[in-house]
């Protein structure tokens, strides 16, 4: 965690050295000796107790951190909750949800789980010893200017843990292609071993400074080949295809404009944000009798504090197609849209199987809009609360 500062560090580093030397003959009037439990030890002067102080200061000020970064792997992490699992290279985190982590349900939003997958991930690489001062990136990735970005990510959801629920959240990495890298996630009640979730996402480097994508260096690839697994937490043979959205979708926000708090160590908006924009676009309808089962991201440019961005979203057209030929409408696709989302209307005839979003989020430019993200939800009826039970 970085340091802040009101005043320069230069400034700041003076300030404390001055106020120390003035605080100096009030010091060497205090007892030099330093009682523990009662018993007189050696004598420890004042002054190099200040000095200790003095040199902290300097450190802090210099290196602005004040994490302990492990240089060697770390078995155990007691701090976090975490271990190393799967034959010394897999890393699994004990995780309570937390009241700020669920919604008005009492279950966790999928943005804490997308959370939880971004901690898991980076204490991953906290305990292999390979983390530098970056964000996830690796001592060869420092070198070479580079850090991690993700180009896809699928979250499937089979339920939602509710708060206070103690899960167990396994996390591993693995080889995508010849310059990517996939990493998996599982998560499971502590309790019972039920799974909750699983996700899978495709990592590609980018240069800091230009912000083109990479290839893996030798010595990149050197460091974290050794902790790939051939393991999925999600069987894909193909990827589906995401459709580009046009300006005839049927929900659109505009004129969304990042915060400093969306921001993120490697100076972009962090990626949950962007969930968070394409969900406001779901109509409240929705919202109300479906919970989202699973989600498909496509990253197809960065985002920054400049930008102004917009959501559209809009109905699948095969699951709207799909519909027509069932009930044999014959309105236009966007008023059969209209009755799904209304009560009474299509919206039975969907309860037993799931529907489809398409979403689109996209920075507004002069000449023409460029997109940040490509989207697909897909939402299943709610179940039934369950019921809290006090001990």
């Amino acid at each position: 965690m970085a340091t802040t500062f009101s005043i320069s560090p230069s400034a700041y580093l003076v300030r404390c050295c001055s106020s120390m030397r003035e605080n100096h003959d009030q010091r060497k009037q205090l007892n030099s000796s330093i009682r523990i439990n009662g018993t007189s030890k050696s004598p420890v002067k004042v002054d190099s107790l200040s000095q200790t102080a003095e040199a902290a200061v300097i450190s802090v000020a210099q290196n602005g951190l004040r994490q302990n970064i492990p240089t060697k792997k770390q078995l155990v992490d007691p701090h976090r909750q975490g271990l190393i699992v799967e034959g010394g290279v897999g890393y699994r985190q004990t995780v309570v949800i937390r009241s700020y982590e669920v919604g008005p349900d009492k279950t966790a939003t999928l943005e804490s789980i997308l959370n939880l997958l971004q901690e898991t991930a980076l204490n991953h690489v906290w305990m292999s010893g390979l983390l530098s001062d970056g964000f996830g990136a690796t001592h060869g990735m420092m070198r070479n200017n580079l850090i991690w970005v993700v180009s896809r990510m699928q979250v499937l959801v089979d339920y939602y843990p509710v708060w206070g629920e103690v899960v167990e959240i396994d996390t591993w990495v693995g080889a995508s292609g010849k310059n990517g890298m996939r990493r998996d996630w599982l998560i499971r009640s502590q309790a019972t071993g039920r799974v909750f979730a699983r996700a899978t996402s495709t990592w590609v480097m980018m240069n800091r400074t230009t912000r083109r994508l990479s290839k893996i260096p030798d010595e990149v690839r050197d460091e974290v080949s050794p902790w790939f697994i051939e393991k999925q937490a999600i069987n894909e043979d193909t990827h589906e295809k995401i459709l580009k959205l046009n300006k005839e979708a049927k929900y659109m926000i505009s004129d969304l404009k990042p915060k400093r708090s969306d921001l993120d160590m490697n100076h972009h908006v962090n990626n949950v944000k962007y969930v968070k924009w394409m969900l406001e676009a779901i109509p409240d309808q929705i919202l109300e009798s479906y919970q989202l089962s699973g989600i498909t991201l496509e990253y197809r440019r960065e985002c920054g504090s400049s930008d102004t961005v917009q959501s559209l979203c809009d109905l699948e057209e095969d699951e709207i197609l799909h519909d027509v030929e069932k009930q044999d409408y014959n309105s236009n696709l966007f008023s059969l849209a209209s009755e799904i989302i209304k009560e009474g209307g299509l919206l039975g005839c969907l309860e037993q199987r799931p529907i489809r979003f398409t979403h689109l989020l996209q920075a507004k430019g002069q000449k023409q809009d460029q997109e940040i993200v490509r989207g697909r939800t897909t939402w299943k009826r709610k179940l039934p609360s369950m019921p809290f039970s006090t001990q």
